[in-house]
């Protein structure tokens, strides 16, 4: 082979290893770091994302997901209206707390730099009321524990702000306290509480291992609402539904619980996540539900009816923040898109 030929082979070699990489160092670059908050380590927020984001990162190539577990998900829902997280853990509580700038929210409105926008409702809890079992006698409704302490959960947790919701409008005069998730059953063996937030999560599938601890820990008892008291309930739009005794690995000594629901979500917004990118994050999620709900029962309603629960979700919250336009996009899809959201689709 002449030098001419030599050099230019060597030039095409050259070339063609500065085009690969080249090739490798733009695929690398946009890798997207993405800092998703959820609820403290323990809580069924944390875990769930943690499985979630497994999944996300496995088929996501363009995005790096970091769980970063926070006090609560409001403290998730303000980082993220601070641009000081990528993603939020946030519930229809929340929601409704920061769309009327109240509770939680009260005078918050003036440190967001963006709103808050739902893109993936994931499952949803259902808060109820449990006791000692030596009370039982004590404790036949909600409205007996007027007067009484009470762990509703942690201050900052959505989980408080839905119970304490039906124990206002049944007029508990409960007194609230607030205590370490890991002296839960000591407190309630030794009398210092006299009920606790037994909240189960995706339906009735899962508890928090916090609530596993404390049930292994002392002898719980459910304490359901009393017919009269649903029927308050009712009346005041706050639906109430049977969960499975099951679900706990003790007795808890009742046949069916009765429980409040309400709807949470990990979320972000089209300036952190674009349209298509939320869409096939949602597909994703669709067609690895079952992978999911074997990882995390709390997936199960995901697993059942991914549609319902993403419509159910957006329902519940139309009203209080903007839809990602890649939600929206999928809901279109299945048919169930209301086109009188479409100026709640964010921007």
């Amino acid at each position: 082979m002449n030098k001419g030929k030599l050099f230019r082979l060597s030039v095409l070699i050259t070339i063609t290893v500065l085009i690969f990489a080249a090739c490798f160092l733009n695929g690398y670059a946009e890798v997207k770091e993405f800092r998703w908050g959820t609820s403290s380590t323990g809580s069924s927020g944390h875990r769930a994302l943690v499985t979630l984001t497994t999944l996300l990162n496995r088929e996501m190539e363009n995005y790096h997901f970091t769980v970063l577990p926070t006090p609560g998900a409001v403290f998730t829902v303000k980082k993220y209206a601070m641009e000081e997280m990528d993603g939020l853990y946030g519930a229809d509580v929340a929601f409704y707390e920061l769309s009327e700038d109240a509770n939680r929210f009260k005078g918050f409105s003036s440190q967001i730099k963006r709103y808050p926008v739902q893109s993936f409702w994931g499952y949803t809890l259902e808060v109820g009321l449990a006791i000692h079992a030596d009370n039982i006698g004590k404790f036949k409704e909600w409205r007996d524990l007027s007067g009484e302490k009470v762990f509703t959960g942690p201050a900052a947790w959505d989980v408080r702000a839905a119970l304490e919701r039906p124990l206002k409008v049944l007029n508990v005069g409960h007194e609230y306290v607030d205590i370490d998730l890991g002296m839960v059953s000591s407190a309630l063996s030794a009398g210092h509480i006299s009920a606790i937030n037994a909240y189960t999560s995706g339906g009735g599938s899962s508890i928090s291992p916090w609530l596993q601890e404390a049930e292994l820990g002392t002898d719980i008892a459910i304490l359901n609402p009393s017919e009269e008291e649903i029927e308050i309930l009712k009346k005041a739009g706050i639906e109430v539904v049977d969960v499975q005794p099951d679900v706990f690995e003790t007795d808890v000594h009742v046949d069916v619980i009765k429980r409040v629901p309400f709807f949470y979500g990990f979320h972000t917004g089209p300036e952190v996540m674009p349209e298509e990118d939320v869409y096939q994050m949602l597909k994703i999620i669709e067609n690895n539900a079952a992978e999911l709900a074997k990882q995390n029962p709390i997936y199960r309603q995901i697993q059942e009816n991914m549609v319902d629960i993403q419509l159910r979700g957006v329902k519940a919250t139309i009203n209080f923040v903007p839809v990602h336009p890649g939600l929206a996009k999928y809901l279109r899809e299945k048919g169930v898109w209301n086109s009188n959201w479409n100026d709640r689709i964010a921007k």
